[in-house]
């Protein structure tokens, strides 16, 4: 069903991927410009990876096993751009390229609580449906 808590979640996630990449710069270089996630080809592209799963996920109501791995994949995938976030910022180090964090680098942590919320929530579902399955 799509009125369930689990499609807020995943529409927030969604929202948080491909929305406030735009708003929130990744880094700012050492010439004082602010560098966004579409200016990063592959960051960009993941985001939106990130973003079309969740969306997915959202439509996949009627199979709660293939959402909730379709959740546990985009988790790893948000952990995958934070991985290169953390490399970024600590394998550039001083002043060379990376002056300045910027916010957008914490987009991914967000993501993932809202994706682990929701698969918290399709697994309750699923064990409802489980437990009332066997009543029967």
């Amino acid at each position: 069903m799509l009125q369930r808590i689990q499609t807020i979640y995943l529409l927030l996630a969604a929202g948080v991927s491909v929305g406030l990449i735009f708003v929130f710069h990744l880094w700012v270089t050492d010439t004082g410009e602010k560098v966004f996630a579409i200016d990063n080809k592959y960051v960009f592209g993941a985001f939106l990876m990130s973003a079309l799963y969740s969306i997915i996920t959202i439509f996949r109501y009627k199979n709660r096993k293939s959402q909730f791995m379709l959740g546990r994949l985009n988790i790893i995938l948000n952990f995958i751009i934070l991985g290169f976030f953390v490399y970024q910022s600590l394998n550039i180090s001083g002043e060379t390229a990376v002056s300045e964090k910027g916010i957008g680098m914490l987009l991914p942590i967000v993501s993932i609580v809202l994706l682990a919320l929701a698969n918290k929530a399709i697994k309750k579902d699923e064990d409802l449906v489980k437990s009332v399955d066997r009543l029967r």
